[in-house]
């Protein structure tokens, strides 16, 4: 075999009941000499540019760009992913993804549907039978043997869609649309993480479960995001496209009066999560977008963390979260929020329990009759401070639109703290255009 080829040992990896047996050869030089088949060489190696938001901040976020030829991987696959980020370890690393990568497939890639998961004779409509609220009432959460079975097979999809992310990685897509589907990143516990120019699709649970007592007339709740940063810092996400893709949430089902909810959040910084960066990329047609915390009573855990930076995003017809932050110091200014006529609209910004939230310089474009007092929605006792945002082209005081249309929900302004890691700031009536032409997978360039 050439020099230049690498064979990188076989590796089982069990999932569930089934065995995948993988091996992955990459070309190694040609993988570092090929750009990322854009035209835009060098994405792969590039790292986060100095005093570019909280990732910057106490030390530096490279990811693997440091990478020896030996460590740079080109995957088309979930079973060559993981045997990627199994042989290099946390050695600096360049995984590089190329197509489609499918969370929920087999050891050849191939997708696979939910049924492949269900155990113990689980269907959804043995399970809708056992547990209408006619038949089953509404003071209990399901138990017994169906909600088991869910249980199980909920289980084994887990094995397959959640892919753990090491330290010194930098994860690109490279390629003619580069994307990820069904699968939940999980970027935990870990250090020095780049992700970038990929489009992160339908990470969707299988299992959805049903609980009654969920709010004043029961819910469908469900696992995975698209991407989750648990417990790690010096985290850059950076021109990467997150949605649904075909499966929306305004084309599901409803049962027992409700939305049979299959996804979560797209993505989500919790668990003393810290130092993270996320600029140009672009989040859209969701319901639960973004959370910066994901508990009230992690304090112990996330206070004097979270510090993440939002900057050039676009945030598009996102019903919710877009972020909800709880403790975080979290600086947002550059992004464009967009609520077209229709799309279903709760609000942007959630202030959450000690929350110290910075949003400023933002560009929000409504359709006629929006309330614009709903874009801050309070969730519990804190201020912040947000100057400088334009609604539809016009100067808009968040906070005073927001206490005057909402008075029993009143805010306070002084967030207690002054963001000094940002690069360029534009001004926000250029942000639409900017954001827009430049945001997303397939628009990465090199530092």
């Amino acid at each position: 075999m050439p020099a230049r080829m690498r064979n990188v040992r076989a590796i089982a990896v069990v999932m569930g009941c089934a065995s995948l047996a993988l091996a992955v050869s990459v070309p190694a030089q040609a993988a570092h000499a090929h750009g990322n088949g854009n035209g835009h060489k060098g994405i792969e190696r590039a790292v986060l540019p100095e005093g570019d938001g909280w990732a910057a901040a106490e030390g530096s976020t490279t990811g693997g760009a440091n990478a020896t030829p030996d460590h740079v991987y080109t995957v088309t696959n979930r079973a060559e992913l993981i045997a990627a980020f199994r042989d290099a370890g946390d050695a600096p690393k360049i995984v590089r993804i190329a197509g489609t990568v499918h969370g929920n497939s087999d050891a050849n890639g191939t997708p696979i549907g939910c049924e492949d998961y269900q155990q113990d004779g689980y269907t959804l409509e043995k399970y809708l039978a056992a547990y209408d609220p006619a038949v089953w009432g509404t003071e209990e959460v399901p138990s017994g043997p169906l909600e088991d079975a869910r249980a199980a097979s909920a289980k084994l999809q887990a094995a397959a869609v959640n892919v753990n992310v090491p330290s010194n990685t930098t994860l690109v897509g490279v390629g003619e649309n580069p994307t990820v589907i069904g699968a939940s990143l999980q970027v935990k516990g870990v250090s020095n993480v780049i992700i970038r120019n990929i489009n992160f699709e339908d990470t969707y649970d299988c299992f959805p479960q049903w609980d009654p007592t969920d709010g004043d007339n029961g819910a469908w709740n469900s696992e995975y995001d698209n991407l989750v940063v648990y417990g790690s810092d010096h985290v850059w996400v950076d021109h990467n496209t997150f949605s649904d893709g075909d499966r929306p949430d305004a084309g599901q089902p409803y049962y027992f009066g409700q939305v049979y909810q299959q996804h979560d959040g797209l993505f989500d910084i919790v668990r003393g999560a810290d130092l993270v960066t996320v600029s140009w990329n672009v989040l859209k047609d969701h319901d639960k977008t973004m959370l910066i915390g994901n508990s009230d009573k992690a304090g112990d855990t996330d206070r004097g963390k979270l510090r993440v930076t939002l900057h050039h995003n676009l945030f598009k017809d996102v019903k919710e979260r877009a972020p909800r932050v709880r403790f975080g110091q979290v600086d947002s200014y550059n992004n464009h929020f967009v609520a077209t006529r229709g799309a279903a609209y709760g609000y942007t910004y959630g202030i959450g329990a000690e929350s110290h939230l910075v949003a400023e310089h933002n560009a929000f474009t409504v359709p006629k009759g929006f309330d614009k007092a709903t874009i801050l929605k309070k969730w519990s006792e804190s201020s912040l401070t947000a100057g400088g945002n334009y609604v539809n082209g016009r100067k808009t005081d968040l906070i005073a639109v927001h206490n005057a249309g909402v008075p029993t929900e009143h805010l306070t302004e002084g967030a207690g703290w002054t963001p000094t890691l940002r690069t360029k700031v534009n001004h926000p009536l250029v942000v639409p255009v900017l954001v827009g032409l430049k945001a997303g997978a397939g628009k990465a360039r090199a530092n």
